[in-house]
């Protein structure tokens, strides 16, 4: 029902319309009771008298008019016909303006957003949440922006590709739109912290089991934002500026790292690999005996315990157990490769 009400009722982008046609509903019902209050016409004579004035298509009159008659009738010809022209320019700007082939898109796109799952929600598509999209993107990853600043909704509708939500994202109906419960994470970036952390308590009282990031602009808020239900908190100004003077102390090293991480080159990946995403045949054993290097030429770089403490370059003795997970660099023919292989390993066991 609220997909068909809001193919129907969108006021939004019908308003002109709407009101153009109350107002040409409304001078009918004026000039059909008029007549049949002032000349005593039938309601069919009525009908009859009030399509031919409003129209001007100058017929005669059913019964010749009394006096009140013909002032009624002069005036409902001058309000007619100036009603008349603002539904005709109403009509056509709603199709020259191009506002219908907006309301049409929106139709798509909010038909693209209902259908998506595990995927991750953008909340404002300022410069931070356009770069997260950008690399949700790239990474091929599902995601869907909320927005309701005018000029970037029409930078999103301009995009064609990015599903988004128009609507303010510290209001539960517009996280609901955005799919929060079938959502495996959320990226705040509005500019204030207030309403970052009004999302950041929203969303976590939706789906307990989200991965909540919050952008933060004043230090006092990294603690607000997590005591609130945010998993990470990041300050973009903070990075930025420890970025640029890790670039002067040791630059190579950053740009390799930005390299690594995708910034640089697609083709170079470090990806996580959780415990649960291994076949049977392949958990509580050791890296030794993952193999991975050996079958897909990736290398396993770190290593983080059930505990969540972080091990660079583990021991080749290391046991994979659960709730671990392993941290693989290598291209992404050797990523892929990997996974084709723990996948082989899945259907030889189900077979």
């Amino acid at each position: 029902m609220g997909y068909l009400s809001y193919t129907l009722f969108n006021f939004k982008y019908f308003r002109k319309v709407y009101f153009a046609l109350f107002l040409l509903i409304a001078i009918m019902v004026i000039g059909v009771t008029g007549y049949i209050i002032i000349e005593d016409y039938t309601l069919n004579e009525a009908f009859y008298m009030t399509v031919i004035t409003v129209s001007t298509v100058g017929f005669s009159e059913v019964r010749p008019l009394s006096p009140e008659g013909r002032i009624f009738t002069a005036l409902l010809v001058i309000f007619s016909f100036s009603i008349f022209v603002y539904a005709v320019t109403s009509i056509s700007n709603y199709i020259l303006d191009g506002e219908y082939k907006i309301y049409f898109k929106n139709l798509r796109v909010n038909k693209t957003v209902s259908k998506l799952s595990n995927h991750t929600i953008i909340c404002g598509y300022g410069r931070n949440g356009k770069q997260a999209a950008h690399e949700l993107r790239s990474h091929h990853r599902e995601f869907a922006v909320i927005e309701n600043d005018r000029e970037l909704i029409d930078v999103l509708h301009a995009a064609h590709d990015i599903p988004f939500v128009d609507g303010d994202a510290t209001i539960e109906k517009y996280l609901e739109k955005a799919g929060i419960h079938r959502a495996k994470a959320l990226i705040t970036t509005l500019p204030k912290d207030a309403d970052n952390l009004f999302v950041v308590l929203t969303a976590r009282e939706m789906n307990p089991n989200l991965l909540i990031i919050s952008r933060a602009s004043n230090d006092n808020s990294d603690k607000k934002l997590r005591r609130a239900g945010a998993n990470n908190v990041i300050m973009p100004d903070k990075i930025g500026g420890a970025h640029m003077a890790s670039l002067v102390i040791k630059p190579d090293v950053i740009e390799f790292i930005d390299y690594v991480m995708g910034q640089g080159s697609s083709s170079i990946n470090l990806e996580e690999i959780t415990f649960e995403n291994l076949p049977d045949e392949l958990k509580n054993k050791s890296i030794r005996e993952l193999g991975i290097r050996d079958k897909s030429g990736a290398n396993i770089v770190g290593f983080r315990t059930p505990e969540g403490e972080y091990i660079i370059n583990p021991s080749p003795d290391t046991i994979i157990m659960p709730q671990a997970k392993i941290f693989v660099l290598g291209t992404l023919d050797q990523i892929n490769s990997f996974r084709d292989f723990a996948s082989q390993q899945t259907l030889l066991r189900n077979k």
